[in-house]
Formats: C-alpha cells, structure tokens, sequence
C-alpha cells in the first residue's frame, strides 16, 4: 500500500520541480487597478479558460489542420531591411507570428522577437516552426527598442532576447512583472509600463501601452501573476497599433476614443480554434476585421500564423478565413493585408497626401 503514495509524493514533487524551473517571478507591488492581489484579470473581468478545459483540449482529439513546412528556398527572397526610416513615413516587416521589425522616425523596433525554432521551454519538445524567420538575425538593422507584449514562449523567447540585448544593448519595454524575469536573466535595461502608461521614444514617439484580452504564464502554477498588454506607438507619421495576443472586446474602442484613430494596425488572425476554447484570449478574423473597423484604422495587417502550430487552425485557414471576413464586411485586401514572412509595408504620409505600398 505504499507505493500509491509513493507515486503521488513523487509527482507532486516533480511538479514542484518543474515549477520552479519554468515559472516566471510573479508581480509584487499591487499598485495597478487590475491586479486583484493575486492576479491580473482582463478588461471587465473577463475570464479565460482553466485547467480542465486546458485538458478537455488537449484530450479531446483535437486536429491542428493542414501544416507544411517550408525551408528558406520555398520562400520568396525579399530584400534586408534598410538601416533606418526617417522624415514623414514608416516601414513594418513581417519577420514570423508576432514579431514585426517597425521603422518609424529614425526608431528600430522590434516587436515580441522570436528566432528560435521551437516556441517551448525546451527546443526538443514544444511547438516547432514550420516557416524559417523571413529577415535572418545577422540582416537587423540596429534595434532601439524592443516590445514584449507578455510572457508567453511564443512571444518571449529568452535566447533571441539575450542575443538582441548583446549584439544592441536595446530598451525592453516590458508589461508590469515582465522585468523580474528578465533580471534574472541578466537583462536588465527594462521599462514596465501597466495600461494607458505612457513612454517617450526619441523626439517624436509616444509609447502607449494598452489592454489586452489575453493571459500569462511560463509555468504550471504562475497564471496571470504578470500582465500582458498591446502597445500604440503615437507619431507624426500616423499611430501604430502592435496588438500582442489578444481576444475581441469592447477595450478595441477605449483605444481608439482615447487615442485616436489609427494609421496602421497590427493584429492578431491565428490560433483562434476551437471557438469554444480560444475565443476568450485569441482573435478569429472575422473579429480582427470588426477591430480593424472600430479602430478606424486606415491600414491592418494580420499576424499570429503560419508560423507555430499553436491551435487547431492549420497554416493556411486563417488566411481563409481572413478572404471571407474581408468580403462580409466590404473591406479591401489593401486596407487589411497579409504579409509573406520577410515581406515590407511601407507607408508615407507628407502632410495631407498619403501613399501606401508593399513593396
């Protein structure tokens, strides 16, 4: 009788271990109004899902759809990003998921880096990639700055984060909690910001840290004890608004009534099935058009697939499912683009002309 409980002391155990190994440093101060005490919790306290549907998921024979992996030779070969965007335009480049190189008055930004091939803890177990990055690390121009929307493998991937902070010495701006775990990491050049916090980026950027519908977690016991946020960089050039990971909601329109319209969106179109699963923290396309529209945004570009399968949505469905969404409510494929991996938008704007191309 007591290697039942031989069994159970020695799970528990590992548990704890792998704890300990994997889980963030949590959140402390208590000083943000969305942090109960314990946790942060989503704009009109929202939930996401729990534990038992985690493995209702993960147990319930889920199809992760039509994935292929393409090598760089399958790839279109699109030209290194140039040094840096000056005067009245800017440039964003579809590297892989969520991370997007943003040139926009003499600032290079990155946002949510990932290099790696496995979006994991680990680079033998976990998500792989299935597209190779379409901007190689050793083409970034110089990095001034670095977005991280949250804590997620997907979005923080520590070893490209180690490699931008020796090759750049860039500024991580972080969500509030964040910046505990990169200090631990040896990074240490961090700005935390909670919604609506404001940040100067050179002479003419405004950074905004906004609301997300999302959550947080590196471990098995370190749920939504940091917090997670997009982020609107405000410029002459015309807003620019890096979602991070983020489900539909009614805070799509306190962005843009306490900022403004926005020149050019970036937003999340993967990982959204099943619904019954996903629609509490991730964006189907058919919701990312309606906040492309609430937003008022002159130009959006989809991100979050193809890359990592994260969902049960396949490599090509979302942009599917984009097609259709983008019929259903009349807007052009200019105004709401997908990018190739490594493909360019650049926009200019010189008073009140405005030109677009992708060039």
């Amino acid at each position: 009788m007591i290697w039942p409980f031989a069994i159970g002391i020695t799970f528990l155990a590992a548990l704890f271990v792998v704890d300990k190994l994997l889980s963030a440093p949590k959140y402390v101060e208590d000083d943000s109004n969305h942090f109960d005490g314990k946790k942060f919790v989503n704009p009109d306290g929202a939930g996401t899902h729990h534990y038992g549907e985690v493995l209702k998921w993960w147990l319930g024979g889920n199809d992760k759809g039509i994935w292929d992996t393409y090598t760089k030779n399958d790839l279109p070969d699109y030209p290194a990003p140039k040094p840096t965007v000056e005067n009245g335009s800017h440039r964003i480049t579809f590297v892989n998921h969520a991370t997007f190189l943003i040139q926009v008055k003499g600032q290079n930004i990155l946002t949510d880096p990932v290099w790696s091939f496995r979006a994991s803890p680990y680079q033998w177990i976990g998500p792989k990639r299935k597209r190779p990055a379409g901007v190689d690390l050793d083409d970034l121009p110089h990095i001034d700055t670095v977005l991280l929307s949250h804590n997620h493998y997907d979005h923080l991937d520590i070893d490209t984060v180690k490699y931008l902070q020796n090759r750049f010495d860039p500024q991580f701006i972080v969500p509030l909690g964040v910046e505990r775990y990169l200090h631990n990491q040896g990074v240490d050049k961090t700005i935390r910001m909670d919604w609506w916090d404001k940040y100067g980026l050179g002479d003419d950027i405004t950074l905004t840290a906004v609301p997300a519908r999302h959550f947080s977690g590196r471990g098995l016991f370190d749920r939504n004890k940091t917090l997670w946020c997009g982020y609107v960089l405000e410029n002459s050039s015309g807003n620019i608004y890096f979602a991070g990971d983020t489900g539909y909601g009614d805070f799509i329109r306190d962005i843009k009534d306490q900022i403004g319209p926005i020149n050019t969106s970036i937003l999340p179109i993967g990982a959204y099935k099943p619904r019954w699963f996903m629609e509490a923290i991730h964006m189907s396309p058919e919701e990312a058009v309606k906040a492309h529209k609430e937003l008022q945004s002159e130009r959006s570009i989809g991100m979050h697939f193809g890359t990592f399968p994260m969902a049960d949505d396949g490599m090509y469905e979302p942009l599917e499912d984009l097609e259709k969404a983008r019929r259903k409510y009349k807007v052009s494929e200019q105004e709401f683009m997908s990018l190739q991996h490594g493909e360019l938008y650049h926009q200019e704007r010189e008073q009140t002309e405005y030109r677009s191309e992708v060039a």
